[in-house]
C-alpha cells in the first residue's frame, strides 16, 4: 500500500503526546446534541487510556475540531489535523461530512475510524485507510422495515428533505419494502408544511409516517400537527435515524414524542465492561447516554489497542485493520470486508427499534430487534 511521505508522527507531535484527531458537531446547524455525547465517549475512553499509561508510554491528546455539519469544514479539519501530526483520525456523526472527512483521510493516507456515521457509501472507492464502527444504512434500515412489515404497516410514507443520506434511507425502504408488498410515498417537504402533510396521510391512506428529516425542524412540527389530527389517530410516525434518542426531543414534544419507534444500536443487555461505562458516561454527561457516546467511547478503545500494538505510523495503523479484536462496549469488535462498502466495517453492532414508553417518556421499549 503506497502512502503520501510525511515526517513520523513524533517528530511532528514533539514527541510529547500521542494525538488523535476527533471530528465532532457541537454547534448549529450540526445536531449538537449528538456531538456532546459523542465527545463525552471519546474523552472518558481517552482518560482511561491515559490512566493506564497512556500510548507507549505517552500520554494520549484528543485534538477536537467542531464540523458543524460542514462537509468542507470537516474536509478543512482533515488538512490541519494531518499537518499537525495526528496518528488517526475519529468521530463524526453526520454521514455526509464523514463522507466527506473520509475521501480526504484516503487521499491523505491518514487512517480514520468513523464513530458514528451510517450511509453505506462513505467512500467511493475500495479504501485501507478508513474503518467503521456504526452499521452501514442498508442493513440498519432493513431491519426498521421489517419492523414495519411485522406491525403490518404496508403503506407507509416518508417526509424527506434532499439529502444523499435521506435518499439512500427512502431507496432502501422502497426495495425491501416492495417485494413484499408494502409501498412508499415521498413527501417532498420543501413544498409541504406540516398540515399539507397530513393531508396527503389521509388522502393516500398510510398507516405510517416516517420523518427523514432535520432536527428540530421541521420533524417537531410535523408530529404536532400529525398528533392533533383526528384523522390520523391511528397513523404511526418513525424515525429510524433517531431523533428521538436524545433528551432534546422529549423537552420539546413531551408525551407527543412518545410512541415513535427509531433506530439505535445497543445490545438488549450491556456486559460488565458496557455497564461500567455506561454508568460513568451517566455522571459525565448528566443524563441517559445514547449509544452515540457508547460509539464515541468504542472508537477510542480500538484506536487505542491498535497504536498500542502496531505502533504511530500510519499505514501500518491502515493495514491492522483486519486484525482488530477489541471487546467494545457492546460487543466484540473486529472488522472485514462487507458486499458493497467500501471501508472496513464491524458486521454488526447490535441492532435495536426503541421508542419511548408514553406512560414514561424517559424509558425506551425495545420493539424488534435485529
Amino acid at each position: 500500500m503506497s502512502t503520501p511521505s510525511s515526517p513520523p508522527v513524533s517528530e511532528r507531535a514533539g514527541g510529547s503526546s500521542v494525538r488523535i484527531g476527533a471530528l465532532v458537531p457541537l454547534t448549529r446547524p450540526g445536531w449538537a446534541e449528538a456531538g456532546r455525547h459523542l465527545l463525552a465517549g471519546l474523552e472518558l475512553a481517552a482518560r482511561e487510556v491515559n490512566d493506564a499509561g497512556g500510548i507507549l508510554g505517552r500520554p494520549l491528546e484528543l485534538v477536537v475540531r467542531d464540523t458543524a455539519a460542514d462537509p468542507q469544514r470537516a474536509v478543512a479539519a482533515v488538512d490541519e489535523l494531518a499537518g499537525l501530526g495526528v496518528a488517526a483520525l475519529a468521530g463524526e456523526y453526520h454521514s455526509v461530512v464523514a463522507r466527506a472527512a473520509a475521501a480526504r483521510a484516503d487521499a491523505l493516507g491518514l487512517p480514520f475510524l468513523c464513530s458514528s456515521a451510517v450511509l453505506d457509501g462513505l467512500t467511493e472507492q475500495p479504501t485501507e485507510w478508513v474503518a467503521r464502527l456504526a452499521p452501514a444504512q442498508s442493513h440498519s434500515w432493513r431491519i426498521y422495515a421489517d419492523f414495519l412489515l411485522g406491525a403490518g404497516h404496508r403503506r407507509i410514507a416518508v417526509a424527506t428533505e434532499p439529502s444523499v443520506y435521506w435518499a439512500a434511507g427512502t431507496r432502501i425502504l422502497r426495495d425491501h419494502l416492495a417485494p413484499r408488498g408494502g409501498t412508499v410515498l415521498e413527501l417532498d417537504m420543501r413544498a409541504l408544511a406540516p398540515t399539507d402533510v397530513c393531508d396527503e396521510l389521509a388522502g393516500h391512506g398510510a398507516t405510517a409516517l416516517l420523518l427523514l428529516v432535520g432536527h428540530p425542524e421541521p420533524a417537531v412540527p410535523i408530529v404536532r400537527a400529525v398528533r392533533s389530527d383526528r384523522r390520523l389517530a391511528e397513523t404511526m410516525i418513525g424515525a429510524p435515524a433517531g431523533q428521538p434518542e436524545f433528551t432534546e426531543w422529549a423537552t420539546l414534544l413531551g408525551d407527543e414524542g412518545a410512541s415513535i419507534p427509531f433506530l439505535r444500536y445497543l445490545p438488549e443487555r450491556l456486559g460488565p465492561l458496557g455497564a461500567r461505562v455506561g454508568t460513568a458516561l451517566r455522571e459525565r454527561l448528566a443524563e441517559a447516554p445514547s449509544f452515540v457516546a457508547f460509539e464515541g467511547y468504542d472508537t477510542i478503545a480500538v484506536l487505542a489497542a491498535v497504536l498500542r500494538s502496531h505502533g504511530l505510523d500510519r499505514a501500518r495503523t491502515a493495514e491492522s485493520w483486519p486484525r482488530v479484536e477489541v471487546e467494545g462496549t457492546r460487543g466484540p469488535i473486529r472488522f472485514s470486508r462487507t458486499p458493497g462498502i467500501n471501508v472496513w466495517q464491524w458486521a454488526w453492532t447490535p441492532v435495536q427499534v426503541v421508542d419511548r414508553d408514553p406512560a414514561a417518556p424517559d424509558r425506551f421499549r425495545i420493539l424488534h430487534t435485529g
